[in-house]
């Protein structure tokens, strides 16, 4: 386990939801945190709340000079957690161009320009962490999910592939795949979402993860285990099913 006193920790996507129930554990147990995301109020608010040290940075995750100038402000930290996202449900029947492109510009490519910020002097120190939020719906295509299930499952390809190149260095990198979690984008599905968390469910089983260490935690873990053993369906058994 990670003895968390005084690390610094740049998170992003901060200001409400599942970021910011990870911010109040983390900062409870001794974690110094930049919080960024594009509502300056909401950060400073929370930063002002919290019980340990704290300082807000906007940041537009589409942005990549956003990113770069704020991690130029920050300076060495220990760690990224990347937590921003947007969702809007969506068919293919009722594409919605510009919904579809914020998904993946937000969700997915967000990702990578802020990897992108931190990662090449984690590097070269040889020391860093790296925390990167996929989805269980991921894992394979689902229905009404073009833009959101596309760019989570290039966020967990991602993350894969940069443990397959980092995973013998002093860079850790993790995933975590959760499921339903009660928040504003969640608000926005009409059907029934099974084993739905509260953010401080999921934020506990986040920060767990990151203290134990290893590379991906998929939770629930009863319902991930649908997900993930969808992957040995064959596709005419896997669309009957699913869709």
């Amino acid at each position: 386990m990670k003895d968390w006193t005084g690390k610094r920790y740049w998170l992003i996507g901060a200001s409400e939801g599942l970021g910011e129930a990870l911010a109040r554990k983390m900062s409870a147990a001794g974690v110094e945190l930049i919080l960024s995301a594009r509502s300056a109020e909401k950060l400073e608010a929370l930063a002002e709340d919290l019980p340990g040290r704290a300082s807000a940075v906007p940041v537009d995750v589409t942005d990549r000079e956003s990113l770069e100038r704020a991690a130029a402000e920050i300076g060495e930290i220990d760690g990224m957690v990347f937590l921003a996202g947007v969702y809007w449900p969506m068919p293919s029947q009722e594409w919605k161009p510009e919904q579809v492109e914020a998904m993946a510009d937000v969700n997915f490519t967000g990702a990578v320009r802020a990897v992108g910020a931190v990662l090449p002097a984690m590097v070269a120190r040889d020391r860093g962490h790296i925390v990167l939020t996929g989805s269980l719906s991921g894992f394979r295509g689902l229905p009404s999910a073009i833009g959101y299930a596309a760019s989570k499952a290039g966020v967990m390809a991602l993350a894969e592939s940069m443990h397959c190149d980092l995973r013998k260095t002093g860079v850790e990198v993790q995933l975590v795949n959760p499921g339903f979690v009660r928040t504003r984008l969640t608000d926005k599905n009409e059907f029934h979402m099974p084993f739905l968390m509260e953010p401080e469910h999921a934020a506990r089983e986040i920060f767990e993860h990151m203290s134990a260490g290893g590379f991906a935690r998929n939770f629930p873990t009863l319902f991930s285990l649908l997900f993930r053993g969808s992957l040995f369906l064959p596709d005419w058994l896997y669309y009957r099913v699913f869709s």
